[in-house]
């Protein structure tokens, strides 16, 4: 087992919550000052650098918790959100996953959850276009599923934005056309788009 001394420990200028481990004269590692006090680190100690290894792995990982967590206290979050914060951070997969068991334990991020909250909050589009937005943000695809599966699309809201849409225009059977393409684009169902120009007080028949 090769050993090396801690030839000294200095605390970080810009966070006084993190020190620097210096081995044999040389920087090593900065670990979390509580982390150090934990491990009874100090200058002269005769240690194993693969324990020093694991110490900052163990330091990495609560740093990356709490920043996680901070992240989190904005809004909610996907799993891949999450990892793809701390991927950009730096952190390795070891530490993405340990964080994401975490927050998964202590039931923080739930992308089932996040599904759910994001379809009930957002107005103005179609199932078609909430999957595309969910599916963007990392949502799992068992999640989605399962959001829009209870989600019932809303007729009354497509029929408001057909008629935002044709405010202004003629009735004419071309722009009822655009209207409806209109909604297609925002995501509605056709079923749902055709209900609205029912609505509307147009014929349908040739869409």
């Amino acid at each position: 087992m090769k050993m090396a001394e801690i030839t000294s420990i200095e605390p970080q200028i810009k966070d006084k919550t993190r020190c620097n481990v210096y081995v044999d004269g040389r920087f090593y590692c900065g670990i979390k000052l509580e982390v150090a006090i934990k491990y009874h680190l100090k200058a002269g100690m005769q240690i194993d650098k693969s324990r020093l290894d694991e110490i900052q792995l163990a330091t990495e990982k609560s740093q990356a918790l709490d920043k996680a967590m901070t992240h989190l206290s904005a809004a909610m979050k996907t799993k891949k959100q999450i990892r793809d914060f701390l991927a950009k951070k730096g952190y390795t997969d070891a530490v993405c996953d340990y964080v994401i068991e975490r927050l998964e334990y202590y039931k923080l991020i739930d992308d089932e959850a996040y599904c759910r909250a994001y379809v009930n909050s957002v107005k103005g589009k179609g199932k078609r276009a909430l999957e595309v937005d969910l599916i963007k943000r990392g949502a799992e695809k068992s999640a989605i599923s399962l959001a829009l599966e209870d989600a019932e699309e809303d007729g009354e809201e497509a029929l408001r934005i057909l008629r935002k849409y044709l405010r202004g225009k003629e009735n004419t059977k071309e722009n009822l056309y655009k209207g409806y393409k209109y909604l297609l684009s925002k995501g509605f169902s056709y079923d749902t788009a055709r209900s609205a120009l029912d609505g509307f007080g147009g014929d349908n028949e040739d869409y």
